[in-house]
């Protein structure tokens, strides 16, 4: 029997651990609802079989509750969770409506292959497109600063040591984690710099903050400001951290386009890894979603996350979606794309979707 309520509450999964994956957490699909859906959609939390899908909805059209600042998205499982049947359960809300598509899923994910199944035994189809790229790198526990330096090539490796010795004497460096007035002047400093930045307004301009004001009293925020000698901001960053204290994402970063010349932003970068790395413990360090080239100077490995369109063939749009997914193969297939991860899971309006 499917059951949807208006919103996922701790006590319907208390399984969903916040310190553990961030990304998976009540807090965070609770941030998500208010600081980061457009307007008109509204959060729905459906469940079957011990399976629970986060949606935006708006009308009957239905999507998972992604946002341009989400770094992965699943279905949250209670244990012992029947994939198959919950996806075929819960693909019946899908018959006679719009298409919809869970994007932001690792493709990897052990149970997708039966929740798919499932989708399609309630008659729906499924395809996967490729959605967008993710920079990581994992070392063994216990790196050091000192370490994670030699890793890198030699010229990188130089490169951030003068950076270092230059933002010492040239900038001040603060750490703003801890929840009060210590955290209100970081997120008034990341804001100023944001302000100033390369990068364009941010379509929900307020859920940075809000994330900010949710991780300081968890201790999972890291929030670092770079000063010039006037004590005005030129970069800010801020971490998360999860997985029991192991990974450290980064979901934002910007720097004074003014003061570009110096390199605060790689300034402070280093800076805050090697607190990350030296102080926190961490050995995961995740530059978060988007191909940016600067990400590949920092870490080795890109990891790709796919999107997954549900469409009811005896629907109208459906049945549009479906055709206009398989063109978009077929057009790659005649311009003799290489074989990638983009050509394999190709939906082009998909693929060219900007990241945040």
């Amino acid at each position: 029997m499917t059951n949807a309520t208006p919103f996922l509450s701790p006590s319907d999964a208390p399984w969903a651990d916040a310190c553990e994956d961030f990304s998976a957490s009540h807090l965070w699909f609770s941030l998500a609802a208010t600081a980061a859906l457009p307007p008109g959609r509204h959060a729905e939390a459906t469940q079957s079989a011990g399976l629970w899908l986060l949606l935006a909805r708006k009308g009957l059209q239905r999507d998972s509750l992604t946002t341009p600042y989400t770094q992965s998205w699943a279905p949250l499982a209670a244990p012992g969770a029947d994939w198959r049947r919950g996806g075929q359960e819960l693909g019946r809300l899908w018959r006679g409506t719009p298409p919809g598509r869970l994007d932001t899923l690792d493709p990897s994910l052990p149970n997708l292959d039966a929740f798919e199944a499932g989708l399609r035994a309630a008659g729906l189809r499924t395809r996967r497109y490729a959605h967008l790229g993710q920079w990581h790198e994992t070392w063994p526990e216990g790196i050091s600063w000192k370490d994670y330096l030699v890793s890198r090539p030699p010229a990188l490796h130089n490169t951030l040591r003068r950076k270092l010795a230059r933002a010492g004497r040239e900038f001040r460096f603060l750490r703003h984690d801890a929840p009060g007035t210590e955290l209100e002047a970081g997120i008034a400093a990341f804001e100023a710099v944001r302000a100033r930045s390369w990068k364009p307004d941010e379509p929900f301009p307020a859920f940075d903050s809000a994330l900010m004001r949710v991780l300081a009293p968890l201790g999972l925020l890291r929030l670092g400001v770079l000063e010039d000698a006037t004590g005005k901001p030129v970069a800010a960053q801020y971490w998360l951290l999860d997985q029991g204290g192991r990974r450290a994402l980064l979901p934002k970063l910007f720097h004074d386009e003014a003061a570009k010349a110096a390199s605060p932003g790689s300034a402070l970068t280093a800076l805050m890894l090697q607190g990350l790395l030296d102080e926190d413990g961490v050995h995961t360090l995740d530059f978060g979603r988007g191909d940016d080239a600067y990400k590949r100077l920092w870490v080795a490995h890109r990891r790709q996350r796919i999107g997954l369109l549900l469409a009811d063939p005896r629907h109208p749009a459906g049945l549009w979606a479906l055709a206009r997914h398989a063109s978009g193969v077929l057009r790659r297939r005649i311009r003799d794309v290489p074989t990638s991860a983009a050509a394999l899971y190709s939906d082009p309006a998909e693929a060219r979707r900007p990241s945040a």
